[in-house]
Parts: C-alpha cells; sequence; structure tokens
C-alpha cells in the first residue's frame, strides 16, 4: 500500500478541492437507477460534513438519501480522508427519525478506527462489503484508486480526468470494455463547488469561462471532468451514424506515416463505408457502442506501433491523440 504522505500530498493538490455539484450528479445516476435496488453503495471520498471551513457536504450523499426509498437502495455508507486525525463514517439503512421516511435526516455518524484513507485497511473492508461505489475521488490518485476497484471487481460510477483516457493502463481497461465513460456528453461542463480561499484564488487567476463560471453569483470550477463507469445504461447501445463517407472523399483522411491507418479529426467525420482501421479523437469514446465498433488500441501503446510510446505523424506532423478502431461487420449500420 502507498505510503500516507502520498495522500497527504494529494490533500494540498488543488484539484483535489474541487466537489460535485448536485445537479451534475442527478444528471447522470438516474441513468443507473436499476442498478441501485437492493444494493449497497459505498462513497468513499465523501464527507457529509463537509471537508473543512467553507466547503459543502457531499452532494453524492444527499442525492442518494433523497432518492433512497424511490431506488429500493439497500444501504449508503460513506467515508473521507481526515488529515492527521480520526475520521467519521456516515451510515444510512432505516428510518432512524421514526416519521416512516428514510432520508438525509436518517444518516448516523459514527467515528472511525483511523484518518478515512480509502487504502486502509478499515476502508478496504467497507469497500468488500459493498456493492457500488459512487464518488469523485482525488484527481491526483486516480490511477491507485481505479486499480483499487478493479481488483476487488467492484461496480462504480466515478468522476476523473477526460485525459485519463489516454494514461496505458486505464486505455486497457477501456479497449477490454472493462471500463467505459458516462452518460453525461464530453461537451458537458461539470461544475464543481469549491472551498471559498479557493474560489477566491481562481477568481484571481483564472479567466471566467477557462478556470471558473460564476452561477447565480456563486465561483463554479470547471475541470476537463468525465465520468468513469462499468455499469451498463441505454446511451452505450445508440448506433452512430455520422452520414459522412469515405468513398470520393479519400484526401479528406490522410493515412499515417507510419502506421496503416486513416486520420478521422471528428467524430462527426467518422465515414461510415470505411473497413479498416481509423484514428479518431478520445471524443469517440462518448459514442462508442462496443456492438458497433472495436477498439484496437491508442496511438501510443498500439502493440504494433513502429514508434511504440510516440504518437502518429501526418507529414511529418504529429496529431492528437488517436484511438484506434474498427466497425464490425454486424452491429447498426
Amino acid at each position: 500500500m502507498a505510503k500516507n504522505s502520498n495522500l497527504i500530498s494529494a490533500s494540498v493538490n488543488k484539484n483535489d478541492e474541487f466537489y460535485t455539484g448536485y445537479d451534475d450528479i442527478e444528471k447522470e445516476l438516474i441513468h443507473y437507477s436499476r442498478h441501485f435496488k437492493g444494493k449497497k453503495i459505498y462513497c468513499n471520498c465523501d464527507d457529509h460534513n463537509g471537508i473543512g471551513l467553507g466547503t459543502p457536504k457531499s452532494n453524492f450523499i444527499k442525492y442518494l438519501s433523497d432518492n433512497f426509498q424511490a431506488f429500493g437502495i439497500k444501504k449508503v455508507i460513506a467515508t473521507h480522508y481526515e488529515k492527521d486525525k480520526i475520521s467519521k463514517k456516515y451510515i444510512l439503512d432505516k428510518d432512524n427519525t421514526g416519521d416512516n421516511i428514510i432520508c438525509i435526516e436518517d444518516v448516523m455518524e459514527t467515528p472511525m478506527n483511523g484518518d478515512g484513507d480509502f487504502r486502509s485497511e478499515e476502508c478496504m473492508e467497507l469497500l468488500k462489503e459493498s456493492d457500488i461505489v459512487i464518488t469523485n475521488p482525488p484527481f491526483s490518485l486516480f490511477r491507485e484508486y481505479l486499480a483499487q476497484l478493479i481488483k476487488y471487481k467492484k461496480k462504480f460510477i466515478i468522476i476523473g480526468n477526460k485525459n485519463a483516457i489516454t494514461y496505458k493502463e486505464i486505455f486497457l481497461l477501456i479497449r477490454d470494455n472493462k471500463l467505459w465513460t458516462g452518460n453525461t456528453p464530453f461537451g458537458k461542463d461539470l461544475l464543481f463547488d469549491l472551498p471559498d480561499w479557493f474560489a477566491e484564488e481562481i477568481k484571481k487567476n483564472k479567466k471566467e469561462g477557462s478556470g471558473y463560471r460564476i452561477v447565480n453569483g456563486v465561483i463554479k470550477g470547471r475541470s476537463q471532468s468525465i465520468w468513469f463507469t462499468n455499469l451498463d445504461h441505454k446511451k452505450r447501445h445508440d448506433i452512430l451514424d455520422t452520414g459522412k463517407k469515405y468513398k470520393g472523399y479519400e484526401k479528406s483522411y490522410p493515412e499515417y506515416d507510419n502506421y496503416k491507418a486513416i486520420n478521422v479529426d471528428k467524430v462527426t467525420d467518422i465515414p461510415m463505408d470505411y473497413k479498416g482501421v481509423m484514428g479518431v479523437p478520445i471524443t469517440f469514446l462518448d459514442k462508442y457502442n462496443p456492438e458497433q465498433f472495436e477498439i484496437n488500441g491508442i496511438d501510443r501503446y498500439v502493440e504494433d506501433n513502429p514508434n511504440y510510446g510516440h504518437r502518429f505523424t501526418i507529414k511529418g506532423k504529429e496529431t492528437y491523440a488517436r484511438i484506434l478502431i474498427k466497425k464490425k461487420k454486424t452491429g447498426g449500420k
């Protein structure tokens, strides 16, 4: 297990100070409601009471509490990391107030034995007993966090940086259909609640629209974040039909200098009549239907790349990250 100092470093990493908004959680999780019935859900990076002064309560806990009975959830458990002190555990599994409604007021708080590090033995035991993990983990520990979920064969719905797609170990999970993107479109901004001190810092050092947005007078953090999951959802079975063709438009799809595949700059330009390998932007995963396409690899790490570790080039110029795909003989247009 990694040393605790790694988590301490992550606690001051500004990318870990983004707290997910209720609306964004609702828009994503509603598409998995059928998966929640009778399940134990673990939010292992969530504090019901907020993390420090000026930070919000976990909207994951609030949303799951608001929909506990409607979704037929069996139990919600939440834990979080506390630097240099004992953390707390939050449990929702029954009507503790006696009003015949199971909601946020019924969340019970108990002290833990340790600091709530998701890698601690205490938290790992909670992970083992859970069915589904839902949270926004520290981006700086995303590789390690996801590896733990895979090791214990957990179902999950989590948030991560979009560029995590290009990490070798994470892309292999995507290629092998052990991980995919969520329902929220890539182009949809996820806006995050911020601690007061961080909101002021962002306002001073970033431009509105890039690092933050102001919503109803409140500063919301903006980052290139998307949902990752291994739970099925309807969008994953939508058939992509761009209406574009390769035959007659070959010049629009140049081949790479160092790899036998054509380059496609936009997902909306994928030619539906092309039978060979295509290099497409990572945003393709937002439209990926495994019944329609197969994923062969990603440019830098595809096994037969003669310049393994490097991206492809066109007329000597390196392209952006490209996922290699091929249409299946069956599965849509």
